[in-house]
């Protein structure tokens, strides 16, 4: 490849990983504890009850919902869908904290610019006052709320959603045990003081309990308490945590899963009463219909995998293509979520002794089953149609089982561009950054392989169930069913999704970006066919040596 060629590349690249690096750093913020401060929109007005609402709309008619997590990806979608769907709902209360250099009035107003509120804005324009903001943060005791606002919500709130969570993978044990254990404690314990509860759904994950091989929609053994595991990393540095985690985590893969399955533990050891559900999602993408189609506002899992290799930069992955990706587009997840809230409510007043908190599974695999090989498949097919305007170089990612084969590949495939790309940034006075840039991908990629080379059994009957109990006009307003879902229409817009609404690009960009396109296909070719020649004319003269 000509030199000026590969300084632009370079410098796409550069470009490239700064943006990426941006939407990592905001959405991993906004997974955090919802933070806000108080009232901003809070106005008292009745709202006009419609004798025509189905079962699910009547339960949320005149409920006031608590949310936490509400600037995450999930929390958006579900606020949406709350104030969209369910026009008898009187308030939402979102628990916000401040974010380093913003305030929480400009947080919240943040949130509302997304293009995910834009169907509600046009549908339910004066939705903003049923929004009641209040200053928290989910990792101080008491969730960090003033006494004025604890009493505001032990007397007002019906239903609670918990998504506040770290999703970080590899988090630090000590951050995670904070955000994703002790903070759904502190909310339970508010939740015992309100006197009007309903119910409170506590979202976990489906691979809270990854390290065995069928998972069903019930509790599993997790050794320590929150107490013991906080006793004894209080008494150890950070560096002393990492050196024991293997100890700590035992089969467990990550921070992430150990924690989420030490809260399900913990939420059903000191449930007492409160009525309590536990919602595990599996992998979470980007939206299926609504509230508009193939929206997503992170790079996690299989987004980040498919912007890694449609940029060119991602050219091996360790996964199994045959094993299942068990994805769900985020619409039916809260759709599901929606409708287990009253579910777990009824369960609740019909029984007449206490009862352990009801698990629902949110999988795809048991009704509609893809492939980490499909995935790939069907983002290949679509490239074309839908280039990132910053790519690199061509698609050409590999999926191998192999670890020490993966590693050959990085080596040849990801390591040796890399270092010749920086060593000629270094030769034009510019910084190199592809070696760090390939050093977090590395991390990502290991921590994704647990899960791309391992096959897990769900079992989901609770939540076919469900579906099944649903009436016709529920299933209308919120569908959920995963076996509806049709796989080739997901994808004919799952990365022209990516592209508008995380990487902002618009669709006028598009003819430039595939003239771009059809260039890096056969500069690819090119580079194929050279190294071919280098190839052979290598082995040409080593057997002429030996001859």
């Amino acid at each position: 490849m000509a030199p000026v060629a590969i300084e632009e590349n370079y410098i796409k690249t550069n470009e490239l990983s700064t943006k990426i690096s941006r939407i990592m750093e905001d959405y991993k913020e906004s997974n955090y504890c919802g933070d806000c401060e108080h009232n901003i929109y809070s106005v008292n007005e009745d709202t006009n009850q419609d004798v025509n609402m189905s079962e699910v709309q009547r339960f949320y008619s005149g409920k006031n919902v608590l949310i936490t997590g509400g600037t995450g990806f999930l929390g958006k979608v579900l606020i949406e869908k709350l104030l969209r769907s369910c026009p008898g709902v009187e308030n939402l209360y979102l628990l916000v904290r401040q974010k380093k250099g913003k305030d929480i009035y400009t947080r919240i107003e943040e949130i509302f610019e997304d293009p995910v509120f834009d169907r509600l804005k046009t549908q339910v324009p004066k939705f903003r006052h049923k929004i009641v903001v209040v200053p928290a943060d989910c990792e101080a005791a008491g969730l960090g709320l003033t006494l004025s606002d604890r009493h505001m919500l032990t007397e007002k709130v019906n239903i609670i959603f918990h998504s506040a969570a770290t999703v970080k993978f590899d988090e630090h044990l000590r951050a995670a045990l904070t955000t994703n254990v002790r903070a759904p404690l502190h909310l339970l314990r508010l939740a015992r003081d309100m006197r009007k509860l309903d119910v409170l759904m506590h979202i976990s994950t489906a691979y809270s309990n990854s390290h065995l091989p069928k998972i069903e929609e019930k509790f599993y053994a997790c050794e320590p308490t929150c107490q013991q595991l906080e006793t004894t990393i209080s008494k150890l540095s950070d560096e002393q945590i990492n050196a024991m985690l293997p100890k700590i985590l035992g089969p467990w893969p990550n921070t992430y899963t150990f924690t989420k399955a030490l809260a399900e533990k913990e939420i059903r050891v000191n449930a007492n009463g409160v009525p309590v559900g536990i919602f595990r999602p599996a992998i979470v993408t980007s939206t299926c219909k609504e509230p508009l189609k193939s929206w997503v506002d992170n790079m996690y899992g299989p987004t980040g995998v498919a912007v890694g290799s449609g940029t060119g930069i991602l050219r091996t992955l360790q996964c199994d293509g045959s094993v299942t990706a068990d994805i769900v587009p985020v619409d039916a997840v809260v759709n599901c979520l929606i409708c287990a809230a009253k579910s777990v409510h009824s369960t609740y007043v019909k029984s007449r002794r206490p009862i352990d908190p009801p698990i629902f599974n949110y999988v795809s695999s048991v009704e509609n089953r893809i492939t980490w090989g499909d995935f790939m498949k069907h983002n290949m097919e679509m490239i074309d149609r839908n280039p990132f305007s910053d790519a690199v170089w061509y698609i050409s990612l590999r999926l191998t089982r192999s670890a020490i084969l993966n590693n050959l590949y990085i080596l040849f495939l990801h390591l040796i561009p890399a270092l010749l790309v920086d060593t000629l940034a270094i030769c034009l006075g510019r910084k190199p950054k592809m070696l760090k840039v390939y050093k977090k991908i590395h991390k990502f990629s290991s921590v994704l392989s647990y899960f791309t080379t391992r096959e897990i059994s769900f079992c989901n009957t609770r939540t076919r169930e469900l579906w099944d109990q649903t009436t016709v006009d529920d299933k209308e307003l919120f569908p959920f069913s995963m076996a509806e879902v049709n796989w080739e229409e997901y994808f004919e817009s799952y990365l022209a999704g990516i592209r508008r609404y995380l990487f902002k690009e618009s669709d006028e960009m598009l003819p430039r970006a595939r003239i771009k396109w059809k260039r890096l296909y056969y500069l690819h070719q090119i580079a194929k066919i050279i190294f071919l020649l280098l190839a052979v004319y290598t082995l040409w003269s080593i057997l002429s040596l030996m001859w």
